[in-house]
């Protein structure tokens, strides 16, 4: 991938010639290569809306709660699912007078925006998808980290007079804390490369191209497979230097990767 980002292949020719850093130059002097990153943007704080959410029902259905097993399915249940599938299925979900109009509908809601053909609309919509899809996997990190934490410290904290946010505050979040470390590296590598559920949705019309979408499209639509592959480098410098940057937010935790 290096090798190909210093060239100017167009992944069918054999000759593969050097232009050195020309690709990176371009990517960072043409502003329509690199402005997609703003997308990114509403996955981001879409990921913070999922691991809160994670958080607050893996807390909730760490202690005795009616059909909480059946819940802990249905938040799960979704992380399950393909990419794909998921995708057509809320295509059909945010389209014109599909399911999500029709419930607008019965609440009197008679001129609902365009999810998905709103420039303004359409990435709200695909972060909303990604947090319905991937809230599952925060929810099972967190659920076994609180399970994990000794019921004693509750027992104490009771006989302490401690209500339920105390016990949040100052048993669970620590307990947690390595947990938290590493759903926000998952998170933030996982805003910046998302390419599924807008590429399946969307195409990365209406606004909602993102850089792997874009890079996808480098490479195979307009055959400049070098340039991708810069483009693919730089993504993956900038996901090492939020994960480096995380890790010394946390330093002083060690947060088992593998």
């Amino acid at each position: 991938m290096v090798w190909y980002s210093v060239t100017s292949w167009d992944g069918r020719d054999p000759v593969k010639e050097f232009v050195g850093l020309d690709n990176y130059v371009q990517i960072f002097t043409r502003p329509e290569l690199f402005e997609v990153f703003f997308v990114s943007l509403y996955y981001v704080g879409g990921s913070f809306v999922q691991m809160a959410l994670a958080l607050y029902f893996a807390t909730v259905l760490s202690f005795k709660t009616r059909f909480r097993n059946f819940f802990k399915g249905v938040i799960f249940f979704p992380y399950l699912l393909n990419g794909v599938a998921i995708g057509l299925v809320f295509l059909y979900f945010f389209r014109p007078g599909g399911t999500l109009d029709a419930v607008l509908a019965l609440a009197g809601v008679q001129e609902p925006p365009q999810w998905l053909g709103d420039p303004s609309m359409v990435n709200y919509s695909l972060a909303a998808t990604s947090v319905w899809r991937f809230m599952g996997l925060n929810f099972v990190l967190f659920l076994g980290a609180i399970q994990s934490i000794p019921s004693e410290l509750y027992e104490a904290a009771d006989i302490d007079g401690a209500n339920s946010w105390d016990k949040f505050r100052y048993i669970i979040l620590p307990g947690i804390r390595q947990i938290l470390g590493l759903s926000f590296i998952l998170a933030i590598s996982g805003a910046l490369s998302v390419f599924e559920i807008p590429y399946i949705m969307t195409g990365g019309a209406n606004g909602s191209e993102t850089f792997v979408i874009q890079t996808v499209n480098t490479a195979f639509k307009f055959s400049k497979v070098g340039l991708a592959s810069a483009m693919a480098v730089v993504l993956l410098v900038i996901v090492l230097v939020f994960t480096w940057l995380q890790r010394k937010l946390f330093a002083d935790d060690k947060v088992d990767l593998v």
